[in-house]
């Protein structure tokens, strides 16, 4: 093979992703305004599921419009020699191959971030804004962006140059410690995310004691749940919408609320969400997919030790020097087909959990209040009940709202 042919292989890849993605979203874009299903008929009135048809199209027109221009710029990018430029740019710099893939992805980082910032603004200050999402001010939209790229640039770059370091050690075995690294900071970070990342962005204060933390904590210990903590997070300052989650093992492990969630939902809604939550938990999901997840980055990463050496990689971008910042560019994009089964399958199983979770939180607590709050969270999020069969197997990790409803009641 030819670094000509490679490049076109990798174009081809990057047009097919585009096409079929596209494909999917007219597919799903034609449910728009489908009937609502019977058995949701009470989520909206019909003011309401006006609004929330507007609100779809208005994202998947712009979702069109965003990602076209994007495939547009990537595709130049690659068939002007960006790469080449970049690398080049890179190499003036600096000839230590640590610091050679830093400067390299710190350019193509902050040349996406400028690319990327105006539609995030549009989306936030004009769709969100317009439907009565968005509750974020510039400023808050600034530090964010600047937080997220440095808290990126520190952890992805550590990571990156530690990677690089152990191929320099041991070349074809780096990949071993290069998985155990990752899998390391996946662990810590499962442990630690909503201690050390969180409060950079948001704050969390203990559930005051009251009518729902009671609930809440009768629950657990009618489960057998031990509850170290509850904690609120003052999801309003950003968006209406509403959520929860649950983080950390053993002496780590939290419950967290967003404080709309909390306006939303009653405090019976609020428990049969956490008996969801704690369902996953006492299934072992959380387990499994952090399992799952290193495997796979293993799996990878043995992949890219086989080929991480082939100077046709930096040849196929019109890098003539073989480095292993372009071979890992190369690479990934040549993986994509593999990485979009995985998140296929991994998906599947994300669905099954779902349904597993619900039927916990069915035995324990009760089904209707998570039904009633499954719908108001629906409606809330003006969010679409009517989507196409090949875009749910494609995307969605969780059922559809119906698919969820008709299990519940079975």
């Amino acid at each position: 093979m030819t670094a000509t042919t490679l490049f076109y292989i990798i174009i081809g890849l990057l047009i097919l992703d585009f096409i079929v993605d596209g494909w999917l979203d007219h597919l799903n874009a034609k449910k728009y305004n489908d009937p609502i299903p019977e058995p949701l008929k009470d989520v909206y009135d019909v003011e309401e599921y006006e609004k929330s048809q507007a609100y779809k199209q208005a994202k998947h027109k712009f979702s069109t419009i965003s990602g076209t221009i994007s495939f547009i710029a990537t595709l130049l990018f690659f068939v002007l020699g960006g790469f080449e430029f970049v690398d080049e740019i890179a190499r003036r710099i600096s000839n230590n191959e640590i610091l050679m893939a830093l400067v390299f992805f710190g350019i193509i980082m902050l040349g996406s971030s400028i690319l990327s910032l105006p539609f995030s603004y549009y989306n936030t200050f004009v769709i969100e804004q317009k439907f009565g999402f968005n509750k974020m001010t510039k400023k808050i939209f600034v530090l964010d962006k600047i937080k997220g790229f440095f808290m990126t640039a520190i952890l992805g770059g550590g990571i990156l140059a530690l990677i690089i370091w152990f191929y320099q050690l041991t070349e074809s075995k780096f990949w071993l410690y290069a998985w155990g690294l990752v899998a390391v900071f996946s662990v810590f970070m499962n442990m630690f995310y909503s201690k050390l990342i969180v409060p950079l962005f948001n704050k969390q204060t203990p559930l005051e004691d009251g009518e729902l933390k009671n609930a809440i904590t009768e629950y657990a210990n009618k489960v057998g749940f031990k509850l170290n903590a509850i904690y609120v997070i003052d999801g309003s300052k950003r968006s209406t919408k509403a959520n929860a989650y649950f983080s950390g093992f053993g002496a780590t492990k939290r419950i967290t609320l967003f404080d709309t969630l909390i306006n939303d939902l009653t405090t019976k809604e609020i428990v049969a969400v956490l008996a969801h939550e704690v369902g996953h938990y006492k299934k072992n999901h959380i387990i499994f997919n952090l399992i799952t997840s290193i495997l796979l980055t293993g799996f990878t990463f043995f992949l890219l030790s086989l080929f991480i050496n082939e100077p046709l990689l930096s040849e196929a971008l019109g890098v003539s020097t073989p480095s292993f910042h372009i071979g890992l560019v190369a690479f990934g994009i040549l993986y994509s087909p593999i990485s979009e089964l995985t998140g296929l399958i991994m998906n599947m199983f994300s669905r099954k959990f779902e349904y597993q979770a619900d039927n916990y939180a069915k035995e324990t607590f009760a089904a209707e209040p998570l039904i009633t709050s499954l719908k108001k969270l629906s409606k809330n999020s003006l969010s679409n009940l009517t989507p196409h069969k090949a875009y749910v197997f494609v995307h969605y990790s969780h059922p559809t709202l119906l698919q969820r409803f008709k299990n519940l009641k079975s």
